[in-house]
């Protein structure tokens, strides 16, 4: 079977809109993440940032519009992998970038699917103190870190890159973001700061895709 010019052409289009939609997917994990989240934590009763990690509104009745986010999340930035490793092809970073951050994204998504324990008051009824983490509990708290620890790798892998092409303001933005991963979590305020976390990884999520996407547009032929 010969490929005729016309068959080439629809090929090389549709490979580009597919990757166009994963990119797409991935701009929107970060926006999608905040509002989500942001409204839960604004209006489910009980809750108070303070105290109360973001993970703790996957609990209760209402707990799976948070188990949701996390998955869909995950995988915004699975779609953002995907499609690195079709357009990055070739230097620093190249290889081991997509890996990592489909390890962030399936860090969200097992996070997502299983949830922490009822505790601190959180939802109304649960137990006033801390309690025992259960297994369920581990997994999530596991997954998270993990998946933190996989996006601060990915952003030294990429500012790797970005020194190498002479891309301040890219260097700088990696930089920033690998060292506000890897922060150690404070024992007071840690709620807060795994909050602030979450939206500096999936600001750069979008971020990245933006620029990725743009950058795609503008030269068809490789970045």
């Amino acid at each position: 079977m010969t490929t005729t010019p016309q068959s080439a052409y629809d090929a090389v289009a549709g490979a580009r809109l597919r990757t166009r939609t994963l990119l797409t997917a991935a701009v929107s994990a970060g926006p999608f993440f905040y509002v989500s989240s942001a409204v839960q934590a604004l209006t489910r009763p009980g809750f108070d940032i303070r105290i109360h990690p973001l993970s703790q509104l996957a609990t209760g009745d209402l707990g799976w519009v948070q188990q949701v986010t996390f998955v869909l999340a995950g995988l915004g930035a699975v779609a953002l992998a995907v499609a690195h490793r079709r357009l990055v092809t070739a230097g620093a970073g190249s290889r081991i970038a997509p890996i990592l951050l489909s390890t962030f994204g399936a860090g969200f998504v097992i996070a997502g699917l299983f949830t922490m324990d009822p505790q601190n008051g959180f939802p109304i009824g649960a137990p006033t103190g801390s309690v025992e983490m259960s297994w369920h509990s581990v997994v999530h708290t596991a997954a998270a870190a993990a998946s933190f620890l996989a996006l601060a790798g990915a952003c030294i892998a990429l500012l790797v890159r970005s020194i190498r092409r002479r891309q301040f303001w890219i260097s700088t933005g990696n930089g920033l973001v690998a060292l506000a991963l890897l922060v150690p979590v404070s024992p007071t305020g840690s709620s807060i700061q795994i909050a602030v976390t979450g939206l500096i990884a999936f600001t750069w999520v979008s971020v990245c895709a933006v620029r990725l996407r743009r950058h795609t547009d503008a030269n068809p032929t490789g970045y």
